[in-house]
């Protein structure tokens, strides 16, 4: 094991300890000063337990990651390497309050290898509610443990505008995918465009997953120059929108088994990258079964979709789109990442390279 992933694997230990105290805040502590609300903080430490836990933490660990790099090779003090993994789990419960609600929304079965919240027994539309829990959740702890600090402000008002963003990232995501049939019910793939893709994805998924993770441990360090925030904010969205198109083909051709879901964007009738390469590469037959056969739930019409995806050979599409998108990532980031270090930037575009979940 090299000493670069010894270290990952030391702070990612140590950053799955942290979660219970954490729960333990917003839970036990909150009973102690709010015994009425026994009953609900209870049901509430369940809630976060089952949504918050089994991903891969990628997102959390990025914060002290890019730490790391930032801190230009100075040991991480005791009090950095709370903050910083305290943090983590502030962007792991922004993402679970997302999912959450998302998986509503999608109709989907399964999330990191177990059944969504929302379908467990005695919760359904619940799950409504507890995912706005598990979002305001994230201010109690920033209130708690960086009330303090000189970047207190810039935090909560990171978190305000990420989601806010990744919220209107996903109303669009929603309106294409509901906006689609015409009156002669068949559909109509007129905004299914890239551009449209690109945009929806930037904001539904690059600004949480990547800039975010950054941004949060730049303000640990004092950087909260515009140029280098709009600097590095540039290169992770490019990695997001690299990161989404990943998922796309994922949750087409992964294994549930490896990926922890069942896809269903054709079901769902999502604008993904697959649909949209399909749309410009058909022929006119080809497009006639997407029509009449895209966003439909019947196994036989998801299963004719795929078989036009075969034929237009999207596998190898997307295998050769994943080589050029990572030199690009890459050349991008020798271009632009002037202020900041450029390992940061290239170690999260390894990680994310050839993926299988």
């Amino acid at each position: 094991m090299s000493e670069q992933s010894s270290v990952s694997e030391a702070y990612r230990k140590q950053f799955l300890a942290a979660f219970d105290s954490l729960v333990k805040e917003l839970t036990e502590d909150e009973i102690a000063a709010n015994p009425e609300l026994e009953e609900s903080l209870e049901y509430f430490e369940e809630v976060l337990k089952y949504n918050a836990l089994g991903g891969k933490c990628n997102r959390g660990l990025m914060v002290i990651g890019s730490l790391l790099h930032l801190a230009a090779g100075r040991k991480l003090t005791q009090v950095e390497e709370k903050k910083a993994i305290i943090l983590g789990w502030c962007v792991e419960l922004l993402q679970a309050f997302f999912l959450v609600a998302d998986d509503i929304m999608d109709q989907s079965k399964t999330r990191r290898g177990k059944p969504c919240w929302y379908l467990k027994e005695g919760v359904g539309l619940m799950a409504i509610n507890d995912s706005l829990g598990i979002g305001l959740s994230v201010f109690r702890i920033l209130r708690k443990h960086f009330r303090e600090e000189s970047y207190y402000a810039d935090l909560v008002d990171l978190f305000h505008d990420i989601a806010f963003r990744t919220e209107m990232g996903q109303t669009l995501d929603l309106l294409t995918a509901t906006s689609h049939v015409s009156d002669d019910e068949e559909l109509d793939f007129s905004q299914y465009t890239l551009e449209r893709y690109q945009t929806i994805v930037k904001h539904k998924t690059g600004y949480y997953s990547f800039y975010l993770p950054v941004a949060l441990a730049m303000y640990m360090v004092g950087i909260s120059d515009k140029n280098a925030h709009m600097s590095a904010q540039g290169i992770l969205l490019s990695m997001g929108e690299f990161f989404q198109i990943q998922d796309d083909y994922l949750d087409c051709y992964g294994d549930p088994e490896v990926t922890g879901k069942v896809g269903t964007d054709i079901q769902d009738c999502k604008c993904t990258w697959l649909v949209i390469q399909a749309l410009n590469k058909s022929s006119t037959e080809q497009l006639k079964i997407l029509k009449t056969n895209y966003g439909q739930c019947e196994p036989e019409c998801v299963a004719r979709v795929k078989h036009v995806y075969e034929e237009l050979d999207l596998k190898s599409c997307f295998k050769s789109f994943e080589e050029e998108s990572y030199k690009h990532l890459i050349s991008l980031i020798q271009e632009q990442s002037v202020l900041l270090p450029k390992q940061l930037f290239i170690e999260f575009s390894d990680r994310i390279y050839k993926r299988e979940k």
